[in-house]
């Protein structure tokens, strides 16, 4: 869901600073966002690769509108066509490119990944009906099923390596070479290529061309009504003139837009062209900057009601209503950005920083009228909360609202060649999806052909020697590997289909639903956990800051979703799971809202003048006892960060009468 912003000029005059130009924002997306580094076509070739990627997206959604077509089908057109568009847009190399410029060795990769898949549904019931037989040694067309098999699989990985990345290759790499020295080479083959239930064709590439790439089009539209200028407008009228306000500017509207963006990273770098200047022109240090802006679009994906789309994928995966993942993401939700709020607040208090004079903010007056524009994400969420369609019907026609709302905004009205940019971005969008969730099929077809699944809780059981906080943690750094550089969608479909299973084993016996909110958390703040932190980095470029610095600033302000995963996997309370009444969640919500300010202001070291260390041991100990359900901890912690609050205040009033 993520296109670079065409609302850069009407986001700066509402803002009222300089912003980083257009080129800047190319090529800081080029360096950390591997989607951004496409091939270069223009005239009539750029004009046909477009076409063809925008009716590959209304191809995809008539296909899960009214198709009726066997999966095997349906999915192996899907997947040629994602090989097909993928090579001709995404190059061998990053770099400057040659316009209109596509290599022989391409158009034989790109013919020889997508003729197997093509092959498999031009033949399906046939092959359907041999089963395991077309990889038997003894039938006659053994050598040549299992040749285009397996050239099938090899591009698809070279297009995995040009448009998602080495990390997620190198797992793939290594489980297939594990499977393939512990199973029968034809059976192999036949799991993760011919089989329907496993392999490339599982659950992952299913749920991606039966429901993402309706999301991913619908955001594509959804962007190009204007809503990321409104959310930012409406973020500078919130927050805009209070203490550090461009900070929390940027808090609020990266967490608005990178809720339906789907990109850590590219909604960094395109709201962050805006607020990061803002936040340095008004005193914070380059890379705290930065990271505020990571930290808060990285977010955006755990933000409900859209989540990236993940939530609805969640629904699915889970097999629960989707208004049950909206109502349980909420709290952890609302911690996350509290934590980053109250940073960015002490951090300009400690500073003595300003806001942005109300005279160059936008009025509320003015953006009342504009809230129409929000009708495609309520028409969205609506539709789906009331279980009245498919979430792809109900997709499709929040599509229709955005078109129809988009008619109504003036200043950025849609028009046919926005209708279809909007397609042909979508079209495009999917590739890295598709091609992530394609490598995670691979990933949990290894797992299930080589039994592995078993070996890995047993092997994460005893290097934690019994104890569930190891385990978890050992689940995290898994989490946090696969999912660097990663989809939102497809990095929750990796990790549904490989952390999650492990942690609701009868080992370490972690409920459905705690198990993938946990993995989902750590999947997704990999783009701003060191060493591989792309959000940080694409941040930290656009503040001109030091990259390692932006990622360990990001880190620290996103805290909580370093905590909050641990404490809904003990207490799942926090996901108001077991709550039985208002008294509840408002006690829950309360007390973890005050223990988050306590983490918060022990990491920041100021609250109303500099905290010494024993103080902030003391604050940090008492905002995670209040973080823990149960009302023993809540009391003890709660008369902890009190008792601090008030002997700063009291302290501080006797050093500003001192020195009066």
């Amino acid at each position: 869901m993520k296109n670079i912003s065409e609302d850069k000029e009407t986001m700066h005059k509402s803002a009222g600073h300089d912003h980083v130009n257009a080129q800047d924002v190319e090529e800081v997306m080029k360096k950390y966002d591997r989607t951004s580094n496409m091939r270069i076509w223009e005239g009539r070739p750029g004009l046909a690769v477009k076409c063809f990627s925008a009716f590959f997206s209304l191809y995809c959604i008539y296909v899960t509108l009214f198709s009726t077509a066997l999966p095997e089908i349906r999915l192996n057109v899907f997947i040629a066509m994602i090989i097909v568009l993928g090579y001709l847009i995404y190059p061998r190399t990053k770099g400057v490119q040659r316009p209109n410029s596509l290599p022989w060795y391409d158009v034989l990769l790109m013919i020889g990944g997508a003729a197997p898949f093509l092959y498999f549904a031009w033949n399906a019931q046939s092959i359907i009906m041999l089963s395991m037989r077309v990889t038997n040694p003894r039938y006659q067309g053994y050598l040549f099923m299992v040749g285009i098999a397996v050239i099938g699989v090899l591009c698809l990985m070279e297009l995995c390596r040009r448009c998602v990345g080495i990390p997620i290759l190198c797992v793939v790499g290594a489980l297939l070479v594990y499977t393939f020295a512990n199973v029968r080479f034809g059976k192999v083959v036949y799991d993760l290529f011919y089989s329907m239930g496993g392999g490339i064709r599982s659950t992952p590439i299913e749920v991606c061309a039966k429901y993402i790439i309706v999301f991913i089009i619908f955001g594509a539209f959804l962007e190009r009504t204007g809503i990321s200028a409104f959310f930012i407008n409406l973020a500078n009228c919130i927050a805009g003139s209070s203490s550090g306000g461009p900070a929390k500017v940027a808090v609020i509207s990266s967490s608005l837009c990178g809720m339906v963006s789907g990109s850590s990273v590219g909604n960094t770098v395109t709201t962050g062209s805006i607020t990061i200047p803002m936040m340095k022109r008004t005193g914070y240090k380059p890379e705290f900057a930065g990271a505020v802006e990571a930290a808060s679009s990285t977010g955006g994906q755990i933000m409900p009601p859209i989540m990236g789309a993940a939530a609805f994928l969640m629904a699915e995966y889970m097999g629960v209503p989707y208004t049950e993942v909206a109502l349980k993401a909420i709290l952890p939700a609302v911690l996350y950005f509290a934590g980053i709020y109250i940073a960015v607040h002490l951090e300009a208090k400690k500073l003595g920083l300003r806001g942005i004079p109300r005279e160059e903010l936008p009025r509320f007056r003015t953006l009342l009228p504009k809230t129409y524009l929000l009708l495609p994400l309520m028409i969205l969420v609506g539709l789906v909360s009331a279980n009245m369609f498919t979430m792809q019907f109900s997709a499709t026609l929040s599509i229709g609202a955005a078109i129809i709302v988009g008619l109504f905004n003036a200043d950025d009205r849609i028009t046919l060649r926005k209708i279809f940019e909007a397609l042909e971005s979508g079209g495009r969008g999917t590739i890295t999806v598709a091609v992530a969730c394609a490598m995670a099929g691979l990933v949990a077809g290894c797992i299930t052909t080589t039994g592995l699944a078993s070996k890995l809780v047993t092997m994460v059981v005893n290097l934690s020697g019994g104890y569930t906080i190891v385990a978890l943690c050992l689940t995290m750094v898994c989490c946090i590997v696969l999912g660097m550089g990663v989809p939102t969608t497809a990095n929750y479909c990796i990790m549904a289909a490989t952390c999650a299973p492990i942690l609701m084993s009868e080992a370490i016996g972690l409920p459905k639903i705690c198990a993938h909110f946990f993995v989902f958390y750590f999947g997704i703040v990999a783009d701003i956990t060191p060493p591989v932190a792309l959000a940080a980095y694409a941040g930290s470029a656009i503040a001109r800051a030091t990259p390692m610095k932006t990622a360990f600033n990001a880190s620290r302000l996103a805290i909580a979703a370093f905590i909050v995963p641990y404490i809904f996997a003990y207490n799942p309370s926090m996901l108001f799971e077991n709550v039985h009444s208002v008294f509840e969640v408002a006690l829950i919500c309360g007390t973890s809202l005050l223990g988050i300010f306590g983490v918060a202001s022990a990491l920041n070291g100021y609250l109303c003048k500099p905290i010494n260390i024993v103080f902030r041991v003391v604050l940090a100990v008492g905002g995670l006892s209040m973080m823990l359900p149960g009302l023993a901890s809540d009391a003890a912690g709660f008369a902890a960060v009190i008792a601090v609050c008030v002997y700063q205040k009291i302290s501080a009033g006797r050093q500003s009468v001192g020195a009066r």
